[in-house]
């Protein structure tokens, strides 16, 4: 179904989807964020979308999927995800470079390739940041983590999931080993909003609380 479909519209698609399962409204602003554009170039992309059957738009309500669009969203996903638990498990590529190179596959994955890579790598559930994948029948764990802000001083826990839109941000986890599978323990939180000390190994490392709420742990 998503061969018939433009890169373009795909990549809506999957912004919009992330949006909404973050709980924030898909308001054409919020999608042009996303998206990296200017508003009135988001605002063509929702009509175009609600024309193809897509998405609706609601005032106060944001754009919702209907459930053809929120089926290609949850298929670009899983060839991403599946994509990136590939170029990592089999290629050792790093956090920020797995992203990169499935945001350049994902939309020329063929199904037949989608399931022999998903039964190589032993029908994975999860990608390298720790995010979900969707499933042959495309459902989502839509299970919700703690995150490392929420920890008390003296908690320690395993890092299960990191941002994955920002190669930077990913460049720069990795370089204080806040990454998915190590353990970690909150040292201090400082005072009036300040920031969070943690350990990782014998390494401690300041970070914002605005950072830490990114960081889901178990």
């Amino acid at each position: 179904m998503i061969a018939d479909i433009s890169e373009a519209t795909q990549d809506y698609l999957k912004e919009i989807h992330k949006l909404r399962l973050a709980g924030r409204r898909a308001t054409t602003s919020a999608i042009a964020e996303r998206m990296g554009v200017r508003p009135p170039s988001a605002t063509a992309m929702v009509k175009k979308l609600a024309g193809l059957g897509l998405a609706d738009h609601a005032p106060y309500r944001g754009v919702e999927l209907t459930p053809a669009g929120e089926k290609v969203a949850l298929e670009v996903i899983r060839h991403h995800r599946l994509l990136e638990q590939y170029l990592a498990q089999a290629l050792g590529l790093s956090l920020d470079e797995v992203h990169l190179e499935a945001d350049r596959l994902e939309h020329v994955l063929s199904e037949e390739l989608e399931a022999r890579i998903d039964r190589t790598l032993g029908y994975p559930t999860h990608d390298p940041h720790g995010d979900p994948i969707p499933d042959r029948k495309l459902k989502l764990d839509r299970s919700q983590l703690r995150t490392l802000a929420n920890l008390e001083p003296g908690d320690e826990a395993t890092i299960r999931r990191v941002p994955s839109d920002d190669d930077e941000l990913l460049r720069y986890l990795t370089s204080l080993a806040l990454v998915p599978g190590r353990k970690v323990k909150l040292r201090s939180a400082a005072p009036f909003g300040g920031p969070l000390t943690v350990r990782i190994g014998k390494t401690e490392h300041a970070i914002s609380r605005e950072l830490a709420a990114g960081i889901g742990v178990a």
